[in-house]
């Protein structure tokens, strides 16, 4: 037996896995709403009556931070180094969201040892069964970081705007999945979100354009759960550091993302797959920084 796989039955032995639902949102560059996106979604869903904490996994880069005009005292690693429980490393957003910040030391998951694995897990286990919607805010692009999230993470959110360089970039952070030796559409569900679109035609027909090709060539069905309007009240909510659902709930861009929303949380589990749970999906994490280190 291999040093992952006695890890993986170690944490199922002790913890098990519960249902928490792990929603990568990611983008195939950088500057197209990816944040905002996963920040006002975690505040709908929580309006919803669902207990959502949202992951800043965008190592190194404060964007959730910014976003929610808050700085937390302290982030994963200090659940590594400090001795922190995960208790202690969640800051509250508004709407009882919480907020986990990554740090900037994603190449120190990969040089832990087995007591540190134990002890990180144990505690992100915990999470799974505090909060029903974990989100992961991704970093930007195709950086392997990005990529291993996106990976390991049941669900992915693709956010994809009408520029052609977005559009071209996130085919290929489809294309580079695709050609993960795991990868298995059967157990991955990815949602696009048409984002800062000028109606819900411009969105559907990007995603049209999206889902053809990656079905034609890579085999993989995409799913389209709605567009956001292009809306200044945005960007204003941006530069007052407010979400825009809650500084301007009446916008366009705030309806379209609380119909984003709605449609994530109407999917029977069929659509979306499986619940995994973060503490699953960070232990496939740090096994396949392992592997590469």
């Amino acid at each position: 037996m291999d040093q992952a796989t006695k890890l993986r039955q170690m944490v199922q032995d002790e913890h098990g896995f519960s249902n928490a639902r792990v929603i990568a949102v990611t983008s195939g560059k950088g500057g197209v709403g990816k944040t905002s996106l996963s920040v006002n979604l975690a505040i709908m869903l929580s309006r919803m009556g669902k207990r959502v904490v949202v992951f800043d996994a965008d190592f190194g880069l404060a964007n959730v931070e910014v976003m929610l005009g808050i700085r937390p005292k302290y982030n994963l690693l200090d659940v590594i180094h400090n001795e922190k429980n995960i208790e202690e490393i969640i800051t509250e957003g508004p709407n009882k969201i919480g907020f986990i910040s990554g740090g900037s030391g994603v190449s120190e998951l990969a040089a832990l040892d087995g007591e540190s694995i134990r002890l990180l897990i144990a505690e992100l286990a915990k999470l799974d069964n505090m909060y029903d919607i974990v989100i992961i805010d991704t970093g930007a692009g195709i950086t392997d970081s990005v990529m291993e999230f996106v990976m390991v993470s049941p669900e992915v959110l693709l956010v994809v705007t009408q520029e052609p360089t977005s559009i071209t970039d996130a085919y290929s952070l489809l294309k580079v999945l695709r050609r993960k030796e795991k990868f298995n559409p059967l157990y991955k569900t990815i949602h696009v979100v048409a984002n800062r679109v000028e109606n819900e035609a411009e969105g559907v027909e990007i995603f049209q354009k999206m889902n053809t090709v990656s079905s034609k060539f890579l085999n993989t069905k995409l799913q389209y759960v709605g567009a956001v309007m292009q809306d200044r009240n945005a960007s204003m909510a941006i530069i007052e550091q407010k979400p825009v659902v809650m500084a301007y709930p009446q916008s366009q861009a705030a309806k379209g993302m609380t119909q984003v929303a709605y449609k994530l949380m109407n999917q029977t589990q069929e659509e979306y797959k499986r619940h995994d749970g973060i503490a699953k999906v960070f232990l496939d994490f740090i096994r396949s920084k392992k592997k590469k280190s």
